[in-house]
């Protein structure tokens, strides 16, 4: 009989695991690859891409031999002079580049006798790798649990259970080696079924592997063996290094750039100090160093943030008729970034991952790209008069905010002693962690769901509406008809030094439904002649 599924209570159940029992997914790599050694010092075998086939015998072997096609308005409308060619790599038969390590590491762990017949696979994954592997295992006949953060997209959780997967979510500000993250609540997963094995992409040396052996091999033959720079996100790191490696042995002076959001850690050294910022984008950037990441084979690191990755990822599908997802957007606006000075006759390669499918009610969504503020409202609704001026128009005063620890009591007396209906609560280094509300901290006094001792860092919400000083009173207004304030913030950047910067972003203020009312009504009750509002006098 086969185990029982996991579920929510099965979970929180579980004994968590022991230092010694969790095995870390960042530990140094004991990979001897170094340029210019001997081939034959290799440790590994090697695969080669798979044979175009007429006729498939399954599904399997339509993973890789994936297109490489060129960009053509994007580059000019920057003033690109260089080739920039996109290697698209939701051809694979699952939708994405994490097809290829899924069968490679599948395989390996059948050939080393890991997997047996009718064996569980549980994997830790940001959802691509899931998918693949799921894949691999509808054909092959083998169970499959899947463990994902909360924030990956409902697309990605539809198609797992399409493919026979157990899905398990963990929350998404769990730390990566928090009991509660998905890397540790997989790892307790295997303990408690028997035969369960975890296939662990960010050790896996058949990850990057896969890459050098059938992507970088694939890119290589299509270019002729010209590569000048090949750019790409980096989650694990396994794309990066394993294409990064196989351009180098051919091409020395190959720049590998590896493309990161602001928040995640991995295209900064270990020593600095890295704001953990939250980012919508998926699949790329995270709190630790996976072990197959070579940083060392990466020439450049560009960082990037949620707004261009995604509306270069919308340019994509509209100008050049590729429908992608959100990290191909990223990766593309950071080509674009490091290209900018190569000379006429150079040649770019940048991965796209993977594509639009997973996320049809995220950014390919205009609402819910103005729900996150990646898209202005423009011309605001009813051709009102004040719906492009500026937030900073208003009178916006900067709100009392509270630490995590503070209790729920002493937040309700605060609010009533200074007056406020809700507050900030951020942490030491001045991030904000969610908000608290006065009716929300009684009603739930009242019904005895908190303790009055309990901090309000364990009952915050965090889904709250953000502005700044330069978004659109119409904008604004759009946000205050689903809630009733926004927090008000603006990017502070910080000079740790004198080469190196960061950003932070700072609360300037809280507005709610009251103050803009109360802004419109005082303007138009001094103007009351003037119909049009401001501006209209220079109409």
């Amino acid at each position: 009989m086969a185990p029982p599924a996991p579920t929510e209570e099965t979970r929180s159940s579980s004994r968590p695991l022991t230092e010694d029992e969790f095995i870390r997914p960042d530990l140094p790599s004991k990979c001897t690859w170094q340029l210019g050694a001997d081939p034959a010092t290799n440790p590994h075998h090697r695969e080669c891409p798979r044979e175009r086939l007429n006729l498939s015998p399954d599904i399997l072997h339509e993973i890789g031999r994936t297109p490489l096609v060129r960009l053509n308005k994007i580059p000019q409308s920057l003033g690109l002079k260089c080739e920039m060619y996109v290697k698209c790599e939701y051809f694979n038969a699952g939708g994405s580049v994490k097809d290829r390590i899924a069968l490679r590491m599948v395989e390996e762990a059948e050939k080393d006798g890991r997997l047996k017949p009718g064996g569980t696979l549980i994997e830790p994954t940001s959802g691509n790798t899931g998918i693949g592997i799921a894949l691999v295992a509808a054909v092959k006949g083998y169970r499959t649990i899947i463990v994902m953060p909360e924030k990956m997209s409902n697309e990605k959780v539809a198609v797992l259970r399409a493919l026979g997967a157990e899905i398990v979510r963990t929350p998404t500000s769990a730390h990566w080696d928090s009991p509660e993250s998905h890397i540790s609540v997989a790892q307790r997963l295997k303990k408690e079924i028997p035969g369960a094995v975890i296939l662990d992409q960010y050790r896996n040396k058949d990850n990057p592997l896969a890459h050098y052996d059938t992507t970088a091999a694939e890119i290589l033959e299509q270019c002729g063996g010209q590569v000048d720079m090949a750019v790409g996100g980096t989650g694990t790191g396994g794309t990066i290094t394993g294409l990064g490696r196989r351009f180098k042995e051919v091409n020395p002076k190959c720049v590998i750039v590896g493309v990161d959001p602001h928040g995640s850690v991995l295209g900064h050294d270990k020593e600095e100090d890295v704001e953990g910022v939250f980012f919508e984008v998926e699949g790329i950037g995270y709190d630790f160093y996976p072990t197959v990441l070579d940083r060392k084979i990466v020439d450049k690191w560009v960082k990037t943030r949620d707004k261009p990755s995604f509306l270069m990822a919308r340019r994509l599908i509209r100008e050049e008729g590729l429908l992608c997802g959100g990290s191909s957007g990223t990766a593309v606006w950071a080509a674009c970034e490091a290209a900018r000075d190569l000379p006429e006759g150079s040649r770019v390669v940048v991965v796209l991952p993977d594509s639009v499918r997973n996320y049809m009610t995220k950014f390919l969504d205009d609402e819910w790209m103005k729900d996150h503020q990646f898209l202005d409202v423009g011309e605001a609704k009813h051709g009102t008069w004040w719906g492009q001026l500026r937030v900073s128009a208003l009178k916006v005063t900067t709100p009392m905010t509270v630490l995590p620890e503070v209790t729920v009591q002493d937040a309700v007396d605060i609010m009533k002693t200074e007056r406020f209906d809700q507050l900030p609560v951020i942490n030491d280094a001045g991030k904000v962690l969610g908000m608290v509300s006065l009716g929300m901290l009684v009603a739930k006094l009242a019904h005895h769901r908190v303790e009055p001792t309990t901090p309000v860092g364990e009952v915050l919400y965090g889904q709250f509406n953000k502005v700044n000083l330069d978004h659109s009173l119409g904008t604004l207004s759009q946000y205050l008809e689903k809630d009733h304030f926004a927090l008000v913030v603006q990017e502070q950047k910080v000079f740790k030094d004198k080469e190196h910067t960061d950003t932070k972003e700072v609360i300037v203020g809280l507005v709610t439904q009251l103050d803009l009312l109360s802004y419109i009504m005082e303007y138009e009750q001094k103007h009351k002649t003037d119909t049009e509002g401001p501006g209209a006098s220079a109409q």
